[in-house]
């Protein structure tokens, strides 16, 4: 029988994997492989926080396949070296992969595939992580969108979804090669910071589908209304999952049209617009490889950002800025790796807005700690709070995380679930406490007596700035 490399990448699950459907459906015998080759990532090598996830999700990946008589081989280097070599050790003809879109792993990949090719081995790359491919869709002029809405607009004119297809139930495997053992790989942090990660989170394919049953039984019914609010299970937590390719976009979007009713349309496309932003994301990035350094829009590189302040960020970063939703937020982030989508806005307004910091700071900063770091999302998400991206809120939207905190988290819930100390206070003081400093000092002595910045100078200054760069 012939032999076939499954190259396994962010695609880390066995069903609805077309580069091992093709394989399989080829005829070949399968040796599947994970390369180690961070140093490829360029300047955006995964951080601690993806690298603790990774660890534990080539462990259940391994395991999937051992249950059906095949193993994962880990290899470090370079990819195209690694390659090369498995191929000789195996005497495979054909290399399958799924397709990655960051910059810096296009252009590798493309060299790859060419060379194979020239030396006779069969070579076929696949879409395994999108709805649609990011060089798909396109404006009436064949350009890249760089609004939403008409993106979004189109990709629902072209609405297909692959069909789910079921993992495999054998898949035998040369027994012959060699393998890393995964610790080789060095991917969990020698200190357990993450310890509290693993009371939130189970990596794998098959948590991914049970976290996605979940969803439809429960969070999806009132997503709408309940997606904003960070106090509770609002949201269906697939984001680490769908980052790690431990389950396809389509499979989520099967499930919500088999569910689909009536009284369910807005919850299932108001998720399913979320998932348009996943592949908008994706779409920017690789139409504009630029944007996850610079400015999408060139205006802002005009703008005058504040001198870097190490101290300030520090207590950003540490959740000690004393406004009390941005803490909840970064303490969230730190203990578990994950912060909800409407804090996240806020922390990334008051960052680059009240502080007035590069948004590149907080990036950089959610690159190292967020499980579901991705490197389109992750960039066009402080693009757009920033104001500086493709269909961004406009930079003089700047949010007050006061009364933000009393729309969102009415109860002040979040806000003591993650600062305790806070809960002494009575409900009002525990949105803006500095203006309570009696009781603050009294009952939660340890949090910041002040704010890093006065809200309202900190709006003006910025304000002043981007009026200075229009």
């Amino acid at each position: 029988m012939s032999i076939a490399i499954v190259w396994f990448r962010r695609d880390l699950r066995l069903a609805d994997n077309p580069a091992l459907q093709a394989a399989i459906e080829a005829g070949h015998a399968v040796v599947p492989v994970y390369i180690h080759a961070p140093e490829e990532e360029g300047a955006w090598a995964p951080g601690a926080a993806s690298n603790a996830w990774l660890h534990r999700s080539l462990e259940q990946l391994d395991a999937q396949l051992q249950r059906i008589g095949s193993r994962l081989l880990i290899r470090r280097g370079g990819s195209q070296q690694q390659l090369q070599q498995l191929i000789a050790e195996s005497g495979a003809e054909a290399v399958y992969w799924n397709r990655k879109y960051e910059p810096a792993t296009q252009p590798r990949d493309a060299a790859i595939k060419r060379e194979l090719r020239e030396q006779g081995v069969l070579a076929q790359s696949h879409n395994g992580s999108l709805l649609f491919e990011p060089w798909e869709l396109a404006t009436q002029q064949g350009g890249p969108y760089k609004v939403f809405t008409p993106f979004w607009r189109s990709a629902l004119t072209h609405w297909r979804l692959q069909a789910p297809c079921a993992a495999p139930s054998r898949l035998p495997m040369p027994s012959s090669l060699d393998s890393l053992p995964l610790q080789a790989l060095q991917l969990q942090p020698r200190i357990n910071w993450d310890a509290g990660f693993w009371e939130h989170w189970q990596p794998g394919e098959a948590c991914a589908h049970e976290m996605l049953e979940v969803f439809l039984d429960g969070a999806l019914n009132g997503y709408r209304e309940q997606r904003d609010l960070p106090d509770r299970t609002g949201t269906s937590l697939l984001s680490p999952h769908l980052h790690f390719g431990e389950i396809a976009p389509w499979r989520i979007a099967h499930a919500l049209e088999e569910v689909r009713s009536a009284g369910r349309d807005a919850d299932i496309d108001g998720y399913l617009r979320q998932l348009g932003w996943r592949e908008f994301s994706q779409h920017l990035l690789h139409h504009f490889p630029h944007s996850s350094e610079r400015n999408l829009n060139p205006r802002f590189d005009r703008f005058a950002w504040a001198k870097p302040a190490p101290a300030l960020l520090e207590a950003w970063q540490q959740g000690r800025t004393g406004i009390p939703i941005i803490d909840a937020g970064m303490r969230q982030l730190w203990a578990t790796g994950y912060m909800h989508n409407r804090v996240r806005m806020l922390v990334a307004s008051f960052l680059c807005k009240h502080l007035r910091q590069h948004w590149l700071h907080g990036a950089r900063w959610f690159w190292d700690t967020l499980l579901d770091a991705d490197l389109a999302n992750n960039s066009m998400g402080w693009q757009w709070v920033a104001g500086t991206g493709a269909d961004a809120a406009p930079y003089f939207r700047i949010f007050n995380p006061v009364t933000q905190a009393q729309k969102f988290d009415p109860q002040a819930s979040y806000i003591t679930r993650w600062l305790p100390e806070l809960a002494a206070l009575p409900l009002k003081a525990r949105f803006a406490p500095w203006l309570a400093p009696e009781l603050l000092a009294a009952k939660a002595p340890n949090y910041p007596r002040q704010p890093l910045v006065d809200l309202a100078q900190g709006r003006e200054a910025a304000l002043a700035a981007y009026h200075a760069c229009r």
